[in-house]
């Protein structure tokens, strides 16, 4: 996992038909991923986007302790 990926720990993920997925974009705060979502739901509205928080990032922090 890369620096950028720690301090970014929030993302968009938008949903493709047949299970696919892609990551739209990532963030600090999850205020500003909520507020990136509604505007990518006002723009494409027949698209399915979700915010995700990066679990892994807060455990390695704990093992590296």
């Amino acid at each position: 996992m890369s620096y950028i990926d720690k301090l970014h720990p929030w993302y968009i993920v938008r949903h493709f038909p047949s299970m696919q997925h892609q990551i739209v974009a990532r963030f600090r705060r999850r205020s500003d991923a909520e507020a990136h979502s509604q505007a990518l739901r006002r723009l494409m509205p027949s698209a399915t986007f979700t915010i995700m928080f990066n679990l892994e990032v807060v455990q390695l922090d704990r093992i590296t302790l």
